[in-house]
């Protein structure tokens, strides 16, 4: 009998897809990128990813949908082949599951080609009556001499004074000659704000600088989610997050205090959505909410109801602060601290101190 395999979900267009975990070594918001003249088709651009050059390959441009358009809120799933690295960028990832070869199709039935791109996958699974999509990568990266060519496989230790590269050989300074395409923005998301640019760039200019050049430890930073309620921006300890959602179908409970908003069927699983503005002090006036972050506290899962999910960003220990002095004595206990992101002040949430102190979980024995 064959034993249960790990797979990482995500979306893209609507349609979901996987693949095994084996083969995802991280998964990061996407930054911007520097597109290259004469890369594969696919490949959308290149990143400096912690001192080495990845290429950056768009799902939907690989499986023939055209000319895509990023967003803010895609995410890149770094994965490996053959000891070759390229990222992959999707709209969403959700969790990863362990599925049985039994509910796989190991080649798509005639009924299920419509819905698969069979010339890159390795099964259809079905879950919770969706379909899903398992990856091939052996078939997702092409052009792999092109590729590798792309992924100078050597660190970008030697840092100029003026913030160009010395390279360690010729291979690779002959690879950095391809010619750049340097307008990311207007090839791939030319109706974005000049603020939704500058996080672009951020994440972008905080994966360029190595860690081992700054004396950080990326064991010892702390990743968090960032989201914002009204005017106040919030962090939460991505190791509590395990998606972020559009909220759709809200079905009421009768009885409940107001913060429950309702239950959602998240892919057959039924998650109670809480509002939390009420707990930190911010005023209620919500009738819907587009997004949520699914956490995870203890053995309770539900969804955190927020209006806007910015950025995952990782902080050092040391740049969190306490809180203001003017904050509420009884509300303080909800925070770990507060640090700085994008000019404004970011309050990084304890939460399960926010759930066993602030009214949040419903006594159902009560």
């Amino acid at each position: 009998m064959m034993d249960n395999q790990s797979y990482l979900f995500f979306e893209l267009d609507d349609l979901q897809y996987g693949i095994e975990t084996s083969q995802v070594r991280e998964i990061l918001k996407l930054p911007e990128l520097t597109p290259i003249a004469d890369a594969p088709g696919d490949i959308i651009g290149i990143l400096n990813f912690r001192g080495k050059i990845l290429p950056i390959m768009h799902l939907a441009k690989r499986l023939g949908q055209g000319s895509p358009l990023c967003q803010l809120s895609d995410s890149i799933i770094v994965i490996e082949w053959q000891g070759l690295q390229v990222g992959m960028v999707v709209n969403q990832v959700y969790d990863v599951q362990s599925l049985s070869p039994s509910i796989i199709e190991a080649v798509p039935t005639y009924e299920l080609r419509e819905h698969a791109h069979t010339a890159f996958a390795a099964g259809i699974a079905k879950v919770n009556d969706s379909l899903i999509t398992l990856l091939n990568p052996e078939t997702l990266i092409r052009q792999t001499d092109a590729v590798e060519t792309i992924a100078l496989e050597s660190k970008l230790d030697d840092v100029e004074s003026d913030g160009t590269t010395a390279y360690p050989n010729e291979q690779v300074f002959e690879a950095q000659q391809m010619p750049i395409i340097t307008n990311f923005f207007s090839l791939y998301c030319p109706n974005i704000s000049s603020e939704e640019r500058q996080i672009f760039r951020q994440r972008a200019d905080a994966l360029v600088h190595s860690l081992e050049s700054s004396g950080a430890d990326i064991n010892k930073l702390l990743p968090l989610a960032v989201f914002r309620l009204e005017e106040e921006y919030f962090g939460l300890d991505l190791q509590r997050v395990r998606e972020f959602i559009n909220v759709r179908n809200v079905r009421a409970i009768p009885c409940c205090p107001p913060h429950i908003m309702g239950n959602i069927n998240l892919r057959g699983e039924v998650m109670t959505l809480i509002d939390i503005r009420g707990a930190l002090n911010i005023s209620q006036a919500v009738d819907e909410v587009p997004k949520a972050v699914v956490i995870e506290v203890d053995d309770i899962a539900a969804g955190i109801t927020v209006d806007q999910v910015l950025d995952v960003i990782y902080i050092p220990p040391s740049d969190i602060a306490s809180m203001p002095a003017a904050l509420p004595q009884h509300s303080q206990v909800f925070f770990q601290g507060a640090t700085r992101y994008r000019e404004k002040n970011l309050s990084i949430l304890d939460l399960p101190k926010l759930f066993s102190d602030g009214g949040l979980i419903v006594d159902q024995a009560a």
